[in-house]
């Protein structure tokens, strides 16, 4: 039989273990959420990436176009002004001319073409992008409803176990308790298992005859290198099956 005493302090040290794991659990959920909205975040760039490049192609083509027409009406002047030329020299230039304004017309033209062939493989990116984003909003919708979901289970278990241990503290000597307190403060870890003759949690090897004293739980222990409220774990002895 383990010390009552004792037998109550294992049974808060659980309950504040159990507490803390759950309460790290609930302190990380903003940390989960802004995950969740970040890989949301990297689906919205991709999509925005895409519009923002056909919108800067479209306007590139329409600058293209723009700079085309000039050309056609500095062509069209040209060959008007041929018909008024007096001499070969001045028929020769503006010939050259003529030349000049068309090949810059057949540069624009090639790249309008490279920008509407642009444009339209944008167009059909930004359609699977969409039809991605479009997916990732249901992922994330539903990964945020079983995040809250999972936090309110698990805050409900912590309101349980903070109730339990409040009426459990209740039934602690005051000795006791505020010997678990100011260990837990020292070592976040007030009481520890011993087992194969040492304390878990430091590894201090313990005297033969305090082993011995310990394994029958009859009295608060302190480790004598961590301090730490040492106690036995009995394992039941398996019953081998009659024949």
């Amino acid at each position: 039989m383990m010390h009552p005493d004792l037998e109550k302090l294992v049974d808060l040290q659980r309950l504040e273990s159990d507490l803390k794991r759950l309460e790290t659990q609930i302190a990380r959920v903003p940390e989960q959420k802004a995950e969740l909205e970040a890989k949301l975040g990297e689906e919205r760039a991709i999509l925005d990436r895409l519009r923002e490049d056909l919108a800067a192609s479209q306007k590139t083509k329409r600058q293209l176009e723009a700079d085309l027409q000039d050309l056609e009406v500095k062509r069209s002047k040209y060959k008007g002004q041929l018909m008024d030329v007096k001499t070969n020299k001045e028929y020769t230039a503006m010939l050259h001319e003529i030349e000049g304004a068309e090949r810059e017309i057949r540069a624009r033209e090639d790249l309008i073409l490279v920008e509407m062939e642009k444009a339209e493989e944008l167009g059909a990116g930004i359609k699977q992008a969409e039809r991605h984003f479009k997916a990732a909003e249901e992922r994330h919708k539903t990964d945020l409803k079983g995040l809250d979901e999972t936090t309110a289970e698990v805050e409900s278990k912590a309101t349980t176990l903070r109730r339990a241990r409040d009426e459990l503290v209740t039934t602690i000597p005051s000795d006791a308790f505020e010997l678990f307190q100011r260990l837990a403060g020292r070592r976040g870890v007030a009481v520890a298992e011993a087992r194969d003759e040492m304390c878990q949690l430091c590894h201090m090897k313990l005297r033969p005859q305090m082993w011995l004293e310990l394994r029958r739980n009859e009295a608060i222990t302190q480790c004598p290198q961590c301090s730490r409220i040492l106690y036995y774990e009995v394992v039941p002895t398996a019953v081998a099956p009659e024949p």
